[in-house]
């Protein structure tokens, strides 16, 4: 499966980076010591996510929890979430008030966890929605470098089970799927990607992770 993707002109000055990675990776607490390395750097950076807090993003956060939209037909119901992701991708890149390019264009490195390559791994069900998916997010443009925590199933359920709520997503049968998708994805990925395994202890897997960053900013 591959994805041909098409991505817009850059004029931005800061670094836009994105971690990936399925449910219990670490992609949040990567981010944060990564964001706290950069500051200490001397550099400007933000940090951000997806859903985002938007209008769109807070209807998306409901859907993760089951509080809307039926799941008698998971795969109807992954093309709404995918199609709700790019709405909400589409605010978190554009909008005019703090988007990803407003930041860049302002020289504020972005950090941001998840992006579209979490739409194609949770959402897509078979090649064509794989294509589908990847087409919808075409016009989005690509990160200047792709951080992919790898941990096996076992281990993400394992973290992830100790938390007070699942989201619907967070089961092995679809983070078999979502990881398999992934590196499906990642594979014919041709952007600076930094494969980093995510079975370490965390300060292992930071440490891992600026070995990389310091080469690059």
């Amino acid at each position: 499966m591959s994805v041909k993707l098409v991505y817009l002109a850059k004029i931005m000055t800061g670094k836009f980076i994105v971690l990936e990675g399925i449910d219990g990776s670490g992609t949040t607490t990567q981010a944060n010591l990564l964001k706290e390395y950069l500051l200490v750097q001397g550099k400007d950076v933000i940090i951000t996510t997806e859903p985002t807090d938007g209008e769109i993003g807070k209807l998306l956060r409901k859907a993760l929890k089951n509080d809307i939209f039926s799941l008698e037909n998971e795969q109807r119901y992954d093309q709404q979430m995918a199609l709700l992701f790019a709405a909400d991708r589409h605010y978190h890149v554009f909008n005019q008030n703090d988007g990803i390019l407003k930041n860049l264009n302002n020289g504020n490195h972005v950090i941001s966890t998840r992006y579209y390559f979490s739409s194609i791994a949770y959402n897509a069900n078979n090649p064509d929605e794989f294509s589908w998916i990847g087409n919808l997010n075409a016009n989005f443009p690509k990160p200047d470098i792709l951080i992919y925590i790898d941990v096996p199933v076992d281990i993400s359920l394992e973290r992830i089970c100790k938390r007070k709520s699942l989201e619907i997503y967070e089961h092995r049968e679809k983070l078999i799927a979502v990881s398999y998708n992934y590196h499906s994805l990642l594979r014919d990925y041709n952007g600076l990607l930094i494969n980093i395994d995510g079975k370490e202890p965390i300060e292992t897997v930071h440490s891992n992770i600026i070995k990389y960053i310091k080469r690059i900013i």
